[in-house]
């Protein structure tokens, strides 16, 4: 039996493991079942890869991702190791192929959808091949609290019924203690090791703004950091997606759409350009990044607030694979909770999901909010400490400015109150500055004691404490009345001057923040080289019709470039470089470097 260290050397060009790795391996590998929540980038792939090559037969992979399974394969053959996949995207004479392969033993991994697995006639093909793990893969799809959920993911526990010595893994990067609870007892795995990784990635630097002009904003980010990088923006709808691609297009970027409202075909012709070439900035809904591998994606920015803190950073996460530093720009504003909290309220869940939504909501605003860091913010709701601020999010960047907003937050509260709670922020601000529009006039609000009592402070400052009242729960926002203010039993201390309250003060934001690291910057004199191989490794990905990035990463050529191998002995040494890449694509990137020529 081949060991695991040797195929982390050998095949996929690794000299260690990274945090759990080995311990997961080793766990599936002696036949143990184990539950895996580690951050995207983590290396979560190697953990059932590795075992599936180590023990005897194939190892099975059950992945949402039929978009993504051909480029998943094809990584795995860059490396050497025998794949394949079984999805309706295949021929019948394709996926008998397939099929024969297994049975024959020729394959080493075989992704399979789950839709496709749980059919009598695939569990019927399983069962006659020898089969040395089951590896479920995006696992938080089997919570039906999660905006991921598929229902075919609540048919897996059959594998445990099925196949009960075939070990099995179950992995996702995103799941909170209540999701990791029920996906244990969906896929009966409360009696495997469950193995925790740290949901803290010190790469990205978290940064939340509000929203003020978006679009200019968005456009100053793009423009002064990210000129010529891959990216991904989300929005809330499919209208916002196509007109933000259309325009980002007029401003000279090259931005492709991407929502489940689109063709198949379109949507999957997107994809692989976002794959395959560089600097493709991708506006979509949540339908897109799922299990995308793409490791060099630069920035990810939301111009809409998600609908969650899991939400957040699993969308987040697909900034900075690779390690180098990134960024995850939100902008948000109070029309956004009012928009969420009606999609909340008018869904099909029952009155439990719709508190759980409301709560995931309250906490998401709470994080755009806070005036400390947002690292620590958000490593908490995962259950995680971290001791000390992390230097790279905007709050440690450029601390916000506070005040005493005590005064403020009663004569906002009191005029809640006074106009009968129910009015929106807009309404609401109008009669505490004293404004004579229609409404305020229709409602005789201009009689009321807080009329005009709020001139001192402007609508955005107003509105700023709108925000952070309702991100504190001193507020609600009702959903069902058009976004009525209400007051909550936490705001009498205020109303009473029995309690203070710290606000952050509304300034505009100064241009683009440092990360604490940058990203090992190519020296001037090696740039022509680093141009080169990135040049020779864009000729191979096309000649073999695959991603750059499954022939090597970015790290890979940077330590080339460090390194400037001349041998194949010398270039085995660098990481990523495998048995079968060298021997694949070795002669080509040795022959760039030796025929380099380096200034004098």
């Amino acid at each position: 039996m081949t060991s695991a260290h040797h195929i982390l050397q050998h095949v996929f060009g690794y000299d260690a493991f990274r945090g759990q790795q080995q311990q997961i391996i080793d766990t599936l590998v002696a036949g143990g079942d184990a539950l895996v929540i580690m951050p995207t980038g983590g290396g979560k792939s190697l953990c059932y890869q590795i075992p599936a090559l180590v023990r005897q037969g194939c190892g099975v992979v059950i992945s949402p991702l039929i978009a993504l399974m051909q480029d998943q394969v094809d990584a795995l053959k860059a490396a050497g190791v025998k794949a394949g996949f079984l999805n309706s995207s295949l021929s019948m004479d394709q996926a008998n192929e397939v099929e024969r392969q297994l049975l024959s033993g020729e394959l080493e991994l075989l992704y399979v959808a789950p839709e496709r697995l749980i059919q009598p006639r695939c569990l019927g093909l399983l069962q006659r091949a020898e089969v040395s793990l089951f590896a479920i893969d995006e696992a938080h799809c089997v919570s039906q609290w999660g905006h991921d959920f598929r229902a075919d993911y609540l048919q897996l526990s059959l594998l445990h019924e099925q196949f009960p010595h075939v070990p099995r893994v179950a992995l996702t990067a995103t799941a909170d203690e209540r999701t990791r609870v029920e996906i244990a007892q969906r896929l009966n795995l409360q009696q495997a090791a469950h193995f925790l990784g740290g949901f803290d990635r010190p790469n990205i630097q978290y940064r939340i703004q509000l929203k003020d002009k978006p679009r200019q904003q968005l456009l100053q980010f793009l423009r002064d950091e990210q000129a010529g990088q891959a990216g991904v923006i989300y929005c809330l709808s499919r209208n916002k997606v196509e007109k933000t691609a259309e325009w980002l297009c007029s401003e000279g970027f090259n931005a492709l759409p991407y929502h489940a409202g689109l063709p198949a075909e379109l949507r999957q012709h997107h994809q692989q350009r976002f794959l395959r070439e560089d600097g493709i900035i991708m506006v979509a809904t949540i339908a897109f990044g799922m299990g995308i591998d793409k490791p060099d994606v630069r920035f990810v920015a939301h111009l809409d607030l998600p609908k969650s803190v899991e939400a957040y950073y699993q969308e987040t996460g697909r900034a900075g694979r690779d390690g180098e530093p990134a960024t995850a720009l939100l902008l948000y504003g109070l029309e956004d909770v009012v928009k969420l909290g009606q999609m909340a309220a008018s869904s099909e869940g029952n009155e439990q999901f719709k508190r759980l939504e409301r709560q995931r909501l309250d906490a998401m605003l709470g994080l755009c909010e806070i005036t400390s860091c947002r690292r620590q913010t958000l490593l908490r709701y995962f259950g995680e400490t971290l001791e000390q601020p992390c230097g790279n999010c905007d709050c440690c960047l450029q601390p916000p400015v506070t005040w005493d907003g005590s005064e403020a937050a009663r004569k906002l509260l009191s005029c809640v109150y006074r106009t009968g709670q129910r009015f929106g922020a807009n309404h609401v601000v109008d009669v505490l500055r004293g404004s004579t529009n229609e409404k305020v006039m229709q409602f005789k609000h201009d009689q009321l004691s807080t009329y005009g009592i709020g001139r001192d402070l402007s609508v955005n400052e107003w509105r700023a404490v709108v925000r952070q009242l309702v991100a504190r729960a001193y507020l609600q926002v009702d959903p069902d009345a058009y976004g009525a203010l209400r007051l909550t039993d936490r705001c009498r201390p205020i109303l009473r001057g029995e309690e203070s309250i710290q606000l952050r003060k509304v300034i505009p934001k100064a241009g683009s923040l440092t990360p604490r690291s940058r990203s090992v910057e190519i020296d001037e004199q090696d740039v022509p080289l680093w141009n080169a191989l990135r040049a020779c490794r864009k000729r191979l990905a096309e000649e073999f019709g695959v991603p750059p990035y499954v022939v090597f990463h970015d790290a890979t050529l940077r330590e080339m470039v460090q390194q400037r191998p001349l041998s194949e002995g010398t270039l085995l040494k660098i990481s990523g470089v495998g048995d079968s890449k060298l021997e694949r694509f070795g002669d080509a990137f040795l022959e760039v470097i030796r025929n380099h020529e380096y200034p004098a």
